[in-house]
């Protein structure tokens, strides 16, 4: 039985469900008038449904295809501009006791270095974080009860936090751990998390188990109702993803967007982030084992029909992919992206061989933050180190309602330009600096509230005068 509000996992990730929709999607590929009919209702920007997103990604008609583009484009402008988040993964440790056949950290690999950072080693490597400028960290760590208990976790989130370089500070530690339980949810919000993130990795139960041969990861029911228990416990910001590659793709994008709405029937706030990574080589990993890989093409098509069905939703890309490939998706829907990242543990300071060979997976995009910035802003985006909203309590059903209603932008678009400020000040190379001052300057007057106009400006000045922290 499918039903969204219900709390059971294969009652709001329904198999039978996903299995009709596919059908439909599949009878209905070609369908001109179903196809216009599901774009318009996409055009009012409220969202679609799994069933009908599933449509227009089945669609094989070109012109139809190229309007469902050209919408995405137009859907992520509406609601996200040009700016674009910047962050960075920070792994804490890569000791795991779960078997997931298509990660390195898998128990049995006995070729990865094994790490765990100690607190003062957390210390050094985010220092080397707040050299490169970044303000915005995603915790990433193994499950491991032994060497990874949530005490340890929550005891690096406080030494994230307690850290002050320079001009530098992580305003905001979002967290990528395993699935717990509704008491650990409540201790990552009481320690003051931005956003709790779990990917699926796959929705088919079948596939999911012969994915996770052992270890706590194979409950696929208690990993699936990880974002219930977050939400029961106070974490009201959730982020959502599937590893794509796993299993088929129509398969993973019907029930992401299925899990999209169990979160808006159940608690009225769907989503905070979708991610979409692809499968990519590591330490005894080869993605050809995999057969389900997509083409660069359908994964273009894939977000851009997350961002028309889910338009309030932030999406994320990580540097898995490409500088190409990250380009060409930047205006279908993606509105975080990673840069300069390292998957290893320690890797940042790299004071060890084994800090530089313990990656979770090869990066495709290697350039550095600053060359990253400088490449957005190139392409006409605006490059965000902002976390106001976190830390002004603009969260869960606060920030879906400014969100939906578009109010967001006189939040996100001032903030984004001073932050971008102060890492041109503070991190930035002379080039950047030049780039990023001009584009500063062409979007002051872009700014449609006359009196936040007036504050930015002179906020921009004080910032140049040495004066951070400014948020709207």
């Amino acid at each position: 039985m499918y039903d969204p509000k219900s709390h059971v996992a294969t009652e709001f990730i329904s198999n039978d469900e996903i299995q009709a929709t596919l059908a439909y999607a599949d009878a209905n590929k070609d369908n001109v008038t179903l196809i216009d009919q599901i774009l318009d209702k996409a055009r009012l920007h409220k969202g679609l449904d799994h069933r009908e997103a599933s449509v227009l990604l089945a669609c094989t008609l070109p012109a139809k295809n190229k309007e469902i583009m050209g919408l995405a484009k137009g859907i992520k402008e509406a609601y996200y501009g040009t700016r674009i988040v910047m962050f960075a993964p920070l792994y804490l440790s890569n000791y795991c006791v779960n078997g997931c056949v298509y990660c390195p950290f898998h128990g049995q690999n006995k070729t990865i270095p094994r790490q765990k950072l100690t607190q003062a080693e957390i210390e050094r490597e985010v220092i080397a974080l707040q050299d490169m400028g970044h303000k915005r960290l995603a915790l990433e760590t193994g499950e491991d009860p032994v060497n990874s208990p949530i005490e340890y976790v929550l005891e690096s989130i406080n030494t994230i936090y307690s850290i002050k370089h320079k001009n530098g500070a992580i305003r905001r530690v979002n967290v990528n751990i395993a699935a717990t339980t509704v008491e650990n949810y409540k201790k990552l919000h009481d320690a003051g998390i931005g956003t709790y993130i779990l990917f699926q990795e796959t929705y088919h139960k079948q596939s999911y188990l012969d994915l996770h041969p052992y270890g706590p990861k194979r409950n696929y029911d208690y990993h699936t109702e990880a974002m219930d228990r977050a939400m029961e416990g106070g974490i009201d910001d959730v982020g959502i993803g599937v590893l794509f590659g796993l299993d088929k793709f129509r398969y993973e994008f019907a029930g992401l967007l299925m899990h999209a709405e169990h979160l808006e029937a159940a608690y009225g706030v769907g989503p905070h982030t979708i991610s979409v990574p692809r499968i990519c080589p590591a330490d005894d990993i080869d993605p050809e084992s995999f057969d389900n890989g997509i083409s660069d093409e359908t994964f273009e098509k894939i977000v851009a029909c997350i961002r028309i069905a889910v338009p309030y939703t932030g999406m994320i890309m990580s540097t898995r992919e490409s500088e190409d490939i990250r380009r060409e998706v930047l205006d279908l829907g993606i509105s975080q992206i990673s840069g300069a990242s390292v998957t290893s543990v320690g890797g940042y300071a790299g004071e060890t061989q084994a800090d530089l060979e313990s990656n979770q997976f090869d990066t495709s995009d290697k350039r550095s933050l600053d060359e990253v910035v400088r490449w957005l802003m190139d392409l006409g985006y605006i490059p965000s180190f902002c976390t106001a909203c976190y830390r002004a309590g603009r969260t869960g059903d606060r920030f879906m309602s400014l969100c939906k209603s578009g109010q967001i932008q006189n939040c996100c678009h001032p903030n984004a330009l001073m932050t971008l400020k102060e890492y041109l000040e503070d991190y930035a190379s002379p080039e950047t600096v030049a780039a990023g001052n001009r584009l500063i300057d062409d979007q002051i007057g872009d700014i449609p509230n006359e009196r936040i106009r007036q504050v930015v400006a002179k906020r921009l000045d004080a910032i140049a005068g040495g004066a951070r922290d400014f948020r709207i």
